[in-house]
C-alpha cells in the first residue's frame, strides 16, 4: 500500500473509511476489555470456577496477547497486514462465540486465549495499516491522536455500560457484544484496503521466533504467578534470543531497529505508561469500593466522568505533538501522569476526597493518552514500510506487557500492610516514583545527538525533538 499525503485538515472519503473500520476495531476491543473485566465474577460462577481459578480469565487472555505480539507484527509484515487482521477478526468472533456459549471452566479459557490471540493479531497489524497508509508527519499524528482518544473511549464506554449491560443481559453478552461488529469489518475491509507485506523475499526467523515467544510468555507468567524460576527461564531465553537475532541473516526484530532510540526509548515510556497508569485505577477501583464503600455502578461513573478528558486528550494531542514535537509531548505527558496521581497518596475518608480524586483522574487520564499518542508517534517514526509491522509490533508488545506485570505488581505491593488504605497508599507512591523517573529517563534518552550541523530537520529529528 502507497503512503498518501493528505491535508493535516481533511482526509478524502475512503480515508476517512479506513479510518472508521481501523480505529472501529481498536475501539471494539477496548470496550469489549473493559466490559469483560467488569462480567468477571459473573463469568466465572457461571461456568463454575472458583475464587482462586478467576484471575486466570485475564490471565489466558494476557498470556497471548502480550508473548504473542512481536510475532504477529513481524508475521503480518511478511505475509500481509491486511491477511492478518482479517485473521484476526475471524479468530475473535470464534474466541466471543464459545466464550458466550461456554459451560464450563475449560471453555471459557479457552475463549480468552482465543481473544487473547486475535488482539495479539489485529493490534500491530491494524496500527502498521494505519501507519503505512498515512505519511509520516501531522496527518499521522493526528490519526493516531483520534486512535488514542478511542481506545480511551471504549475502555470509557466499557466502564460505564459494562455494569448495565451484564445486569440486563447477563455475562455472556460480554462475548457476544463483539461479534457484529467483527462482522461488519470482515465485509468493509476488503473494499476499502489493499493489501500491505514488506518487500523482497520473504523469511522467517524460527529460533527467533521461538525463543522471544517462550521468554515473553515464560515472564508474564512468572508475573503473574510470582515464580522465580519461571522467571529465569524467561530471562534466559530473552537472552538466547538477543544472540540469535545478533547472528540472523534474517532476523524477527532486526537489532537495528531495536537499537533506534526512538523505538527503544519510545518502548521504555510506553511500558511505565501502560503498567503504572492501569494499575493506578485497579488500586483507586479498590479504595472506592473497599475503603469508601461505592458500588461497582457508582465507580464505574466516577472514572467514566474524566475519561472524558482522556477522549480529549487522543483528538489534541496530535496537534500538539505537531507544534512541540514527539520528544517534548511524550515527557511532559508522562511526568503529568505521575504528578497527577501524587494526591491520591493521601487520600483518607473524608469528604473532600472524592472531588480531589476526581480532579487528579481528569488531569491524568489526559497525560496519559497523550502519552500514549506521542509515544506511539515516537516509536514508529523514521522507519521504512517494510519495518512499519515490526515497529508497531513493539509498541503494541509494550502495551500488552505493560498492562499485564503493572496490576500484579503494585497489588502485592499493596498486601503488604495489613490496613488496606495504607498499602494502597505505598503502592501510589511507587507509581508516583517510577513514572517521574521514567519521564527523566527518557527526556535524556532522546535527547537529539548533534555530530554535524543539519540545515532541514528530518521527521525523526523531528520526533525525537
Amino acid at each position: 500500500m502507497s503512503v498518501v499525503a493528505t491535508s493535516p485538515a481533511r482526509f478524502t472519503p475512503k480515508q476517512r473509511l479506513i479510518l472508521l473500520v481501523l480505529l472501529g476495531a481498536g475501539f471494539m476491543l477496548s470496550v469489549d476489555f473493559s466490559i469483560l473485566n467488569v462480567s468477571l465474577p459473573e463469568a466465572g460462577t457461571g461456568v463454575g470456577l472458583d475464587s482462586t481459578g478467576l484471575p486466570w480469565i485475564t490471565a489466558s487472555f494476557a498470556l497471548p496477547a502480550a508473548g504473542l505480539t512481536l510475532l504477529c507484527g513481524r508475521l503480518a509484515d511478511l505475509f500481509g497486514r491486511r491477511r492478518m487482521f482479517l485473521s484476526a477478526m475471524v479468530v475473535l468472533i470464534a474466541g466471543s462465540v464459545l466464550g458466550g456459549l461456554a459451560a464450563d471452566p475449560e471453555t471459557l479459557l479457552t475463549a480468552r486465549v482465543l481473544q487473547g490471540l486475535a488482539t495479539a493479531m489485529a493490534t500491530p497489524a491494524a496500527l502498521s495499516l494505519l501507519t503505512t497508509t498515512f505519511a509520516e508527519g501531522t496527518a499521522r499524528e493526528r490519526v493516531l491522536g483520534l486512535n488514542g482518544a478511542l481506545q480511551s473511549a471504549g475502555f470509557t464506554v466499557g466502564a460505564l455500560l459494562g455494569g448495565a449491560l451484564v445486569s440486563l443481559l447477563g455475562w455472556r453478552a460480554a462475548f457476544f457484544v463483539n461479534v457484529p461488529v467483527a462482522l461488519v469489518i470482515l465485509v468493509l475491509t476488503p473494499r476499502l484496503m489493499e493489501e500491505s507485506r514488506a518487500g523482497g523475499k520473504v523469511r522467517m526467523d524460527v529460533p527467533g521466533a521461538v525463543t522471544v515467544t517462550g521468554g515473553l510468555l515464560a515472564v508474564i507468567y512468572a508475573v503473574l504467578e510470582a515464580n522465580v524460576l519461571v522467571a529465569v527461564v524467561g530471562v534466559l531465553l530473552l537472552a538466547a534470543f538477543w544472540m540469535i537475532e545478533l547472528r540472523s541473516p534474517a532476523p524477527l526484530a532486526s537489532v537495528r531497529i531495536l537499537a533506534r532510540r526512538t523505538v527503544k526509548w519510545g518502548a521504555c515510556a510506553g511500558l511505565v505508561i501502560f503498567a503504572m497508569e492501569p494499575a493506578m485505577i485497579f488500586l483507586t477501583t479498590l479504595y472506592l469500593q473497599d475503603v469508601l464503600g461505592f458500588g461497582p455502578l457508582a465507580t464505574g461513573v466516577i472514572f467514566g466522568i474524566p475519561g472524558l478528558a482522556s477522549v480529549a486528550a487522543g483528538l489534541l494531542a496530535g496537534r500538539i505533538i505537531g507544534r512541540l514535537g514527539a520528544r517534548m509531548v511524550l515527557v511532559a505527558s508522562l511526568a503529568v501522569q505521575g504528578a497527577a496521581t501524587l494526591p491520591l497518596v493521601f487520600l483518607g475518608t473524608g469528604p473532600a476526597a472524592l472531588a480531589i480524586l476526581i480532579l487528579a483522574l481528569f488531569i491524568g487520564f489526559f497525560g496519559h493518552v497523550a502519552a500514549i499518542v506521542a509515544f506511539t508517534v515516537t516509536a514508529t517514526s523514521g522507519l521504512p514500510d517494510r519495518d512499519q509491522g515490526l515497529a508497531t509490533g513493539i509498541t503494541s508488545l509494550t502495551q500488552q506487557v505493560g498492562m499485564t506485570i503493572g496490576i500484579p505488581i503494585l497489588s502485592a505491593l499493596a498486601t503488604t500492610h495489613s490496613v488496606q488504605l495504607t498499602g494502597i497508599h505505598l503502592a501510589l507512591s511507587v507509581d508516583v516514583a517510577i513514572t517521574l523517573a521514567a519521564a527523566s529517563l527518557v527526556w535524556l534518552g532522546l535527547r537529539p545527538r548533534r555530530t554535524q550541523p543539519a540545515a532541514t530537520p528530518t521527521p525523526l529529528a523531528v520526533a525525537s525533538r
